[in-house]
């Protein structure tokens, strides 16, 4: 899935970083790749053996877990100036599910069965619930909180803006009224930011609507 479970989160930079379900925080790609650059993260693999950085920046670059290099740019430069930056439609947290209990057995291992079916069940649900996430909506990439001290994940509220990274349109030319106009309309009356990554610069922009004078 391209995401990392956290096992020791420490310090405050987890209120902001990560998504929460089941009481565990997963990071994406673009976060594992963030912290690590600055030596807040270890990552490990199945064996317990450190993955090194030059290995996780490979796995950025096959752009095959919804976060290709470019959009990694845009991230660590966002994430760089203090802003609160998250996969767009992708909840900080989920709601519990709770377990239906058991109908009661004769042989005394109801209890242990509801464990071991709890424990599948939420193997299960952590995996379908990254799977049915809109993690690649088309041309909406991240929302972007401003910098707040305040943040709660239980309770983000709006983004400021929702980012749309322009190698979406990938014709070497400004997209269309109507492409921005239907990106527009999902963004549900939140304001549309356009980024550009070329060669490490990153370029923010954005639409708005221009009245020309009227000739008399």
């Amino acid at each position: 899935m391209g995401m990392a479970q956290v096992i020791e989160p420490k310090g405050r930079i987890w209120t902001a970083l990560g998504v929460v379900r089941r009481s565990k925080i997963y990071c994406f790609i673009e976060e594992i790749l963030y912290l690590a650059q600055i030596g807040a993260l270890v990552l490990l693999d199945a064996n317990d053996a450190v993955v090194s950085l030059k290995d996780i920046y490979e796995k950025v670059a096959e752009g095959n877990n919804g976060c290709h290099w470019e959009a990694f740019e845009a991230y660590r430069h966002l994430r760089s100036l203090g802003y609160i930056v998250s996969r767009h439609g992708a909840p900080w947290t989920e709601k519990s599910v709770k377990s239906v209990p058991g109908s009661a057995c004769l042989d005394g291992t109801t209890e242990s069965n509801e464990v071991a079916d709890r424990k599948s069940e939420d193997e299960l649900s952590i995996i379908s619930l990254f799977k049915d996430l809109n993690i690649n909506e088309v041309g909406l990439d991240f929302d972007v909180h401003l910098p707040n001290s305040k943040f709660r994940k239980s309770c983000p509220g709006d983004p400021s803006f929702i980012l749309c990274l322009t190698s979406f349109f990938c014709r070497g030319q400004p997209p269309l009224r109507e492409e921005i106009e239907n990106l527009e309309k999902k963004c549900n009356g939140i304001p549309l930011k356009f980024c550009h990554v070329d060669h490490g610069r990153v370029s923010f922009f954005s639409f708005d609507k221009l009245e020309l004078p009227v000739l008399p």
